[in-house]
């Protein structure tokens, strides 16, 4: 005698038509939205690199304010975070840390510096996301001397060397 279970206790679950279906719209959906937020990323690293640069510039600002001069090349960006050695001029006068911390640019890359600068009392800049010199778009450096409109617009304010440049929006 054979038993028969009725229609419904014998489908358990989905055939291998009905996955792959899903499959192959989920690919879709990600291969339609990924891109546009992949994209972002990059778009926020570069957002994060200029807003450090600022604040590395304001740090850079007060430490003048202090100590009477820019922190030299061979000094760094450490001198903000660290008291220069007493032998150093103006090293009595270092009231910091300015930063509680040095900061990476977006890609996880030391800033450079280098004072006195070639646009400024100092240059600061990051080489963006391929952290080489020069490029285009996200591979492109972002300064503290380049072109920003906003920054431009309001030369009293930070050190007068200019602003930052960042890749425009895609």
């Amino acid at each position: 005698m054979v038993l028969r279970l009725p229609h419904a206790a014998r489908q358990r679950g989905f055939t291998l038509i009905e996955l792959l279906i899903v499959l192959v719209i989920l690919g879709l959906l990600a291969a339609l939205v990924g891109p546009r937020l992949f994209g972002n990323v990059d778009k926020a690293k570069a957002e994060t690199t200029r807003s450090q640069i600022t604040q590395l510039s304001t740090g850079l600002d007060q430490f003048r304010l202090d100590v009477g001069r820019y922190p030299s090349t061979e000094e760094t960006l450490a001198a903000l975070v660290t008291k220069p050695d007493e032998s150093t001029p103006g090293a009595a006068r270092w009231h910091g840390p300015y930063l509680p911390k040095l900061p990476k640019d977006g890609w996880n890359n030391a800033y450079q510096y280098k004072a006195p600068g070639d646009h400024g009392d100092y240059d600061l800049w990051s080489y963006g996301a391929d952290n080489k010199e020069g490029g285009e778009d996200y591979n492109a450096d972002i300064t503290n001397w380049q072109g920003n409109p906003s920054a431009d617009a309001s030369p009293a304010a930070g050190t007068g060397n200019g602003s930052n440049s960042i890749p425009p929006a895609k």
